[in-house]
């Protein structure tokens, strides 16, 4: 299987969350599935059949985030060498140039990206746009309403 990149937080966060679904979750499912057998007849037993359920959705993330984790290229970027160009990890402030609009973004793993918290996957367009450039260089980054100019203000590695 491909190695998948992710950040330091990123595998931390799948961490928490497998330790969740195992000591949390799963035995509440189990107790409940547990609970469902008592009210007899199982084939009409709604509770029983949405417990199963549950339990189906539970065990396929988990085994998910344990392949995602045995195959991740965890990437620190407070180690890597600053050479002032746009890596994944690195966190990019850029300017729209049509619009004057400054957003800053953090390159990271497709299972880490959430736009609302300006977390860009490596594999957007945008991301692609900004991979090994450096401040003050003009991008062109192909977006569904036309190609959009951004400049790069500052690239971090925070």
């Amino acid at each position: 299987m491909n190695q998948i990149p992710m950040t330091l937080q990123g595998t931390e966060k799948l961490r928490e969350e497998l330790n969740e679904l195992k000591s949390v979750r799963r035995p509440r499912i189990i107790a409940s599935i547990a609970e469902a057998r008592k009210y007899g007849d199982l084939k009409e037993n709604a509770e029983y059949h949405a417990a199963r359920e549950e339990q189906g959705f539970c065990e396929g993330r988990i085994h998910e985030i344990e392949a995602k984790l045995s195959n991740a290229q965890v990437i620190d970027i407070t180690t890597i060498p600053k050479t002032g160009r746009v890596i994944f990890g690195s966190t990019v402030t850029v300017l729209n140039i049509n619009t004057e609009e400054r957003f800053t973004y953090r390159i990271v793993g497709d299972d880490e990206a959430d736009f609302k918290q300006n977390l860009i996957s490596i594999n957007s367009p945008m991301a692609r746009g900004l991979i090994g450039k450096e401040a003050e260089d003009i991008t062109i980054v192909q977006t569904p309403g036309g190609d959009v100019e951004y400049e790069i203000l500052k690239v971090e590695y925070i």
